[in-house]
């Protein structure tokens, strides 16, 4: 066996979900909203796959979603691409941010990743050969340090990974520290590989800025995108990645002999949700800001210390903070096991986890389920306070 993936636990998400469904806990941990979608997609998806085609779609994606995508950045972010030669289609944001890496890494690259991350990053980059360099970043604005920014950086230095709205700690990657980043992959010849499958779950009056937009990144970022994130529906893995025709051919050879292509119906029915106005998006934001509020207010109320959540389906209480003297990883087990709620520890997001006292929250769920699970996390407080 691969020694890389053999050394690998079961990931953080497993592990939660399934003892939720063991012990029929309340899960506030694993990232999928309680409902279903909008029924037009599915519709448009279900007609789709009876009056086909269902035979293989072009390897890159159908022109109808290519050109639908481009259309939507274009309309919806002031993205300007070319679809012909700056937008490909995966079979979910983690193919593609997969097929990034094998693109542009060689075995002996290093890549700078930022702390707490999504944990398919580094096993990923570490299977194309490379090795990580991480600044971390601290609650509660999770801003970047210059200083460890630059000095993560070198002549070997090959990439970039970021994540903005970042996963887990629900924060934004600003236009002062996008630029940041900008100004050392200028500077060292880096490829920066923007993962912003959040981008459409940005609150409170803020705007989603892309990492295309940042100074002098047009030519040297791949944009990762996801349908399953603007829609609500994360099992359709549907994902786009959006780059400079350079980038794109290179990562199109890799996604190549990866997934190949992507289910017709559903790039049909994608494209027809990517036509949505902006309203739909709108109205999707003002959905999650209600459940986000109703939450963190019922936490709070409870004596929990919620931080702040700018974006994504989260948000993350301080364990010491709210009076529980453990891990966050010792409070998970015991919460779900005693107290029938599922949480995700802060520390599965790192390389090598600091002593951290947070845990995630997914507030993408109905009010009966945030009632219930605050009335478990607050039998925990209670427990282990």
């Amino acid at each position: 066996m691969n020694p890389i993936y053999a050394s690998l636990p079961d990931t953080i998400f497993d592990v939660m979900s399934g003892l939720a469904r063991e012990t029929g806990a309340i899960n506030l941990g694993q990232g999928f909203p309680e409902w279903d979608g909008p029924g037009d997609i599915r519709e448009f998806a279900a007609k789709a796959i009876i009056e086909g085609p269902n035979q293989y779609p072009p390897m890159r994606g159908t022109p109808a979603l290519r050109e639908a995508v481009a259309e939507h950045y274009g309309r919806l972010q002031g993205v300007n691409l070319d679809w012909k030669t700056e937008v490909t289609i995966t079979s979910g944001a983690t193919e593609a941010l997969a097929a990034a890496l094998l693109a542009v890494l060689q075995p002996g690259d290093e890549v700078v990743l930022f702390e707490p991350m999504y944990d398919s990053y580094l096993p990923m980059l570490r299977r194309a050969g490379a090795t990580a360099r991480f600044v971390r970043l601290e609650p509660p604005e999770w801003r970047i340090d210059p200083a460890m920014l630059a000095a993560a950086f070198n002549e070997r230095t090959r990439a970039i990974v970021l994540n903005t709205p970042l996963n887990p700690s629900a924060s934004l990657i600003g236009r002062e520290d996008l630029a940041l980043i900008a100004a050392q992959c200028v500077k060292h010849d880096c490829i920066a590989i923007s993962d912003e499958v959040w981008e459409h779950c940005v609150f409170d009056g803020a705007a989603h800025m892309s990492m295309l937009q940042a100074p002098g990144m047009r030519d040297r970022t791949i944009k990762i995108g996801s349908a399953g994130k603007m829609f609500s529906m994360t099992g359709w893995k549907v994902g786009f990645a959006c780059a400079s025709p350079r980038l794109t051919d290179a990562f199109a050879k890799a996604h190549q002999f990866l997934t190949f292509t992507t289910p017709p119906h559903l790039q049909a029915a994608v494209a027809f949700g990517l036509a949505k106005p902006r309203e739909h998006f709108d109205e999707m934001r003002t959905s999650l800001v209600r459940a986000r509020d109703r939450m963190t207010l019922a936490l709070k109320q409870e004596g929990f210390h919620v931080l702040p959540a700018a974006g994504t389906y989260f948000a993350a209480i301080d364990l010491h903070a709210s009076g529980i003297a453990m891990t966050d990883a010792e409070f998970a087990i015991r919460a779900v096991k005693e107290c029938g709620v599922a949480t995700i520890p802060f520390s599965a997001f790192y390389a090598n986890p600091p002593a951290t006292s947070l845990a995630r929250l997914c507030f993408a769920k109905s009010d009966a389920t945030l009632d219930r699970g605050v009335e478990c996390l607050a039998k925990a407080r209670r427990l282990m306070a």
